[in-house]
């Protein structure tokens, strides 16, 4: 009996910096008329088209008179890519009316959200979503008008569930699996081209509920999960993952293969090529995932996967992060006395901070923020009563850098050759963190020593 073989089934994520401009986005449509057909594309928003709907929001609170305004920049951007690519009157007119639809809805949330005053975690969630429904229905049409079997699903229509947390959404992916067999697998067989809007899911009392800002790399990753994808692709507008910004270090590499710890360390510590919590639904089944750069679709990119070589210094890459900052709560005896971390911690989370990393010791706690949430945070922990605390400072302009590579606890002195280079630099360390990750190390630093922290770390792991 002759063996089948089993066509290999891909997810695609195409992210928003490379949906810029009509002739980039005409390329890239380009590429997945040739390399997508039967497999799934999870797309962004268009370039810049999300932060227009968060403004939006808030210009909308300020007069329903800039409502009108908002309405019509939104549409004009997707109008504009519609006129330049769909290239057939009957396709153009359905994607318009089809546009102008779904836009009516948009200005009747902003209008509501106007009259109630108030922009809750619901409303923030439906309205900031509309980017990658446009998104999707746009790129639908222009394969179209080229006579091109593909079309795209919601994902409220096609069971992609969640847990209900807005702003912060986490897949449940037993049952997204179960409702992506019923209603995506049997279109695939076609070979059509389908795409699905990233960024959001729905929870099962119907809400729509987002994953967070650059959250459609997760949105990929459930559906690699849920639709039994032998391999994720993530198109960028990059070659993949380097051994350092190419930016700050001339001789920068790429890193061919990391591991699932490697990229989401990576990720969460500024190599912004993905979402950190993308690595979690395909690390569980052990999917592929590739780095794939749209303006070189042949090159070969990163390749990350269960298991990946290690360099011979260990250290894969030195990452960093500019937007970083120390709120530092002074107490008496902190390490002793129950209950304070949990109550600082608490008041940040109530107001909506997250927390990226916390040290303690007798007299402070350090919790490290994103530097556009330390004037918040400190006002946040004002508010605590009775105070548990004596003094809260701020420290700003610094920068965090970190050494990311599998093995880092079992090869000795991979820190004291860390530190001893930055000293030797002249860069002076305000705080280390190593422990906590198996697959990192980070410190901070000043933001004017930042390319030199990262120049001599690299100097001496990759020379």
């Amino acid at each position: 009996m002759a063996c089948v073989e089993r066509k290999i089934m891909k997810v695609i994520k195409i992210g928003g910096g490379c949906l810029h401009g009509k002739k980039t986005i005409a390329r890239i449509l380009d590429i997945v008329e040739e390399r997508a057909k039967g497999h799934i594309i999870v797309v962004s928003a268009l370039y810049g088209i999300t932060d227009m709907l968060i403004n939006g929001m808030n210009m909308a609170l300020e007069s329903d008179e800039n409502i009108p305004g908002i309405i019509s920049r939104l549409k004009a951007r997707h109008m504009l890519i519609a006129r330049y690519l769909i290239n057939n009157r009957k396709d153009y007119g359905d994607f318009n009316r089809d546009l102008n639809k779904n836009i009516g809805k948009l200005e009747r949330l902003y209008y509501g959200l106007n009259f109630t005053r108030e922009i809750s975690p619901r409303l923030h969630d439906i309205i900031s979503s509309f980017g990658e429904r446009f998104s999707a229905r746009l790129l639908t049409a222009i394969l179209r008008s080229r006579g091109i079997k593909a079309t795209c699903r919601m994902p409220h229509k096609i069971g992609m569930l969640t847990d209900g947390k807005f702003g912060d959404a986490t897949a449940d992916l037993k049952q997204t699996t179960r409702n992506f067999q019923q209603y995506i697998n049997p279109l695939l067989k076609k070979d059509v081209i389908l795409f699905i809007p990233g960024f959001y899911g729905v929870s099962k009392t119907g809400d729509i509920t987002t994953f967070g800002r650059g959250g459609s790399d997760y949105s990929a990753a459930v559906a690699a999960v849920a639709a039994k994808a032998t391999l994720l692709e993530i198109w960028k507008d990059v070659d993949g993952f380097m051994s350092a910004d190419p930016n700050l270090v001339s001789a920068a590499k790429l890193i061919p293969v990391l591991s699932y710890s490697e990229a989401a360390e990576l990720a969460y510590f500024g190599a912004s090529i993905l979402h950190p919590r993308a690595m979690e639904p395909v690390r569980r089944k052990k999917i592929k995932v590739e780095i794939k750069n749209t303006l070189n679709p042949d090159a070969p990119g990163s390749l990350i996967t269960a298991r990946s070589p290690r360099h011979k210094s260990i250290i894969k890459s030195v990452a960093h992060d500019t937007d970083i900052g120390i709120l530092k709560v002074h107490a008496s005896g902190v390490g002793a006395r129950p209950g304070i971390l949990s109550l600082v911690a608490g008041s940040l989370t109530d107001n909506g901070i997250n927390i990226k990393s916390v040290v303690t010791s007798q007299t402070c706690i350090s919790l490290l923020l994103a530097g556009s949430d330390l004037e918040v945070g400190r006002q946040a922990l004002k508010t605590i009563a009775p105070k548990p605390y004596r003094t809260i400072e701020t420290v700003d302009d610094l920068a965090l850098v970190s050494i990311v590579g599998e093995g880092l606890f079992q090869k000795k002195g991979i820190a004291a050759r860390c530190f001893t280079a930055v000293a030797k630099g002249g860069v002076n360390v305000e705080m280390i963190s190593f422990g906590p990750s198996r697959a990192a190390l980070y410190f901070l630093a000043k933001t004017k020593d930042l390319s030199r922290a990262v120049n001599v770390i690299h100097a001496t792991f990759f020379s």
